[in-house]
């Protein structure tokens, strides 16, 4: 009986019955990828020097041992809070991006079909790649452990919060790679996948919250009978807020005791998003064993799903009778890149799809504009900054995305060979894939320039803004485009070439920021000072605050008052400001098509090397 009762669960209970042999072939496969070491090693050092820098710009060698005693607890509570922010949002990013093409990348080699003729089921096959993947992130998450292990023995970091802050990371980067992963079955493009998955999680994540927090704030404040509880329930799901009020409740306890919040909610909210990443890993392992099944009756062909053979001999005939009814020829006109970019969809995944995904956001925008009208908070310049921020980030992240796009993928679907065998110039190569990747970016810049044409109209925004965020504009434009085709050409891959996009935005305007602000001192707070004027994010804080709200809109040109950062003279007039974006636009253009230069250079070096 002991012997039944123990081969009954050694069955069940097996971790190679619930993973199969997947997991086994997606670990030796990443054992021989470079790109993980590299990962590991890039994670570790990026860790390292945020170390260094956190204990030069909070620990001093003068004074008294007991003041540098004292000074040691608060450089490990900085460290700690610095590291596990720091963790918290890269991890994340990795995750959407490394399981971009787990399913998908089998659909597009046709090897999902074939696995559904083995003993392996569907349920071992979306296991097995979510496990591997997160293996790998699990393994970054490790890395930093000894670390915060030995920061908090300076002192004033509890166990609580380390074990707290890894849980919640951890049960986050589940969520998001289960998304990402589940939206990969649907076999389109890593980047189409990324920025979907980004969509979603920034409705989960921002929109949600926002919406709630503007109505429940305002009803909390004239109402006494909703408790701070309901308040807390809202903000349950959303990992970035309860991660927020556990670092909060540790740096400083007093201003947390404020907040409607408690820190016994992370367990229940680690709790809510492992139920929510199985509710989308059921729903993937359903998905799965249909595309499948059904690629493995001929019914997909390189992940798009196909029409049954009676259906497709009808839709031949009428588009047969179409074309001949209405004589239609396409002629190419002018440079045929540009001509085969431009006849490409704003929106990918149909037209019916577009429409209904755009009207989703202009619906969902306008709810939010009556929701700040009905609270007079649109008068005021901050909301308009942060309406600002939110479309910039979109701009940025389609652009770096889909820039990085512009040859990897015609190198993945093996065309780029036969491209580079026509009498297509290089430069002229090039070009049509900025103007097309431009093209596509436009839907998403225009929430931008609708929102502040829009308020322009109203009388809520000065019509200067317009010329000086179209500068912003162009410049983020033009080197972000340029760097993605020299990485498109570079790697061979969209999901490498993405990374190293992402990762050139985040060293520029995330990175060297930091550092510099942390190691400012007389000597550099005038480089200081001149760099970050150079950040996209800073320039449309500072034109947003200036120009925007009821009583900016009715300023004249000339006293606007523009205040950056460091500068040694905070306000600064119009001329100064418009010099400083016209500067820093000459030297992004610069430097955008130096990149397309690099990016032509290369087009031609390793041409069959896929």
């Amino acid at each position: 009986m002991t012997a039944g009762i123990f081969r009954f669960f050694g069955r069940y209970l097996n971790p190679a019955r619930w993973t199969g042999p997947i997991f086994d072939k997606e670990l030796r496969i990443s054992s021989r990828r470079k790109r993980n070491y590299w990962l590991r090693f890039a994670y570790l050092a990026a860790m390292t020097c945020f170390v260094v820098l956190v204990w030069n710009a909070t620990v001093t060698l003068t004074g008294t041992s007991v003041y540098q005693v004292s000074r040691m607890s608060q450089a490990g509570v900085a460290i700690v809070a610095s590291l596990v922010s720091f963790q918290f949002v890269i991890i994340q990013m990795i995750a959407v991006i490394m399981l971009s093409n787990a399913i998908s990348g089998e659909i597009n080699s046709r090897t999902l079909g074939i696995l559904m003729t083995t003993p392996i089921n569907s349920f071992q096959i979306v296991m097995g790649k979510l496990l591997s993947k997160l293996l790998q992130l699990i393994l970054l998450l490790a890395i930093s452990l000894p670390l915060l292990a030995v920061v908090r023995v300076f002192g004033g970091v509890p166990w609580d919060y380390v074990l707290s802050s890894v849980c919640i990371t951890l049960t986050a980067v589940i969520f998001a790679g289960t998304l990402s992963m589940y939206f990969s079955i649907s076999a389109r493009p890593p980047y189409a996948i990324i920025l979907k998955t980004i969509f979603v999680l920034g409705i989960l994540y921002i929109f949600i919250p926002a919406m709630a927090g503007a109505i429940l704030g305002r009803y909390y404040a004239t109402r006494v009978g909703l408790s701070p509880a309901y308040y807390t329930c809202v903000f349950l799901t959303n990992p970035f807020i309860v991660m927020w009020a556990s670092t909060t409740s540790m740096v400083s306890p007093a201003a947390f005791r404020q907040l409607p919040f408690s820190i016994s909610i992370w367990p229940l909210h680690c709790g809510i998003m492992l139920a929510a990443s199985s509710v989308v890993l059921a729903r993937a392992v359903r998905v799965v064993r249909r595309v499948a099944l059904a690629q493995a009756v001929g019914q997909v062909e390189g992940g798009f799903r196909q029409k049954p053979a009676a259906e497709r001999k009808t839709s031949v005939a009428i588009k047969s009778q179409t074309i001949e009814s209405e004589d239609r020829i396409r002629h190419v006109k002018g440079s045929p890149i540009v001509w085969k970019e431009l006849r490409k969809p704003l929106i990918q995944g149909g037209r019916r799809n577009g429409i209904i995904g755009l009207s989703i956001a202009i619906g969902a925008l306008l709810i939010t504009y009556i929701v700040n009208m009905r609270n007079d908070l649109l008068t005021w310049n901050i909301s308009h900054r942060m309406y600002a921020l939110i479309f910039v980030v979109m701009g940025l992240v389609s652009n770096i995305v889909l820039s990085a796009t512009a040859i990897t993928s015609e190198k993945e679907a093996r065309c780029w060979p036969i491209l580079l065998t026509t009498a297509i110039d290089d430069w002229k190569i090039v070009a049509g894939k900025a103007i097309g990747m431009f093209y596509r970016c436009l839907p998403i810049w225009l929430f931008l320039a609708g929102h502040v044409i829009l308020f322009v109209l109203i009388g809520w925004f000065h019509w200067i803004a317009i010329v000086q965020l179209a500068v912003m504009v162009v410049c983020m434009v033009a080197f972000i485009t340029g760097s993605g085709i020299y990485f498109s050409t570079y790697f061979r891959r969209t999901t490498s070439a993405v990374v190293a996009n992402t990762a050139l935005a985040l060293f520029l305007w995330a990175v060297v920021p930091s550092v510099l602000g942390m190691l400012q001192t007389n000597r550099n707070s005038d480089m200081l000072s001149a760099y970050i004027t150079g950040n996209p994010f800073i320039q449309a804080v500072v034109i947003t605050d200036a120009t925007a709200g009821r009583q900016n809109a009715a300023t004249s040109l000339r006293f606007l008052r523009y205040e950056w950062p460091e500068m040694r003279r905070r306000r600064q007039r119009i001329g100064d400001t418009t010099t400083i974006l016209f500067s820093w636009l000459i030297i992004y253009v610069a430097g955008g098509a130096g990149l397309a230069w690099m990016a032509k250079r290369r087009l031609r070096k390793k041409v069959f090397y896929y």
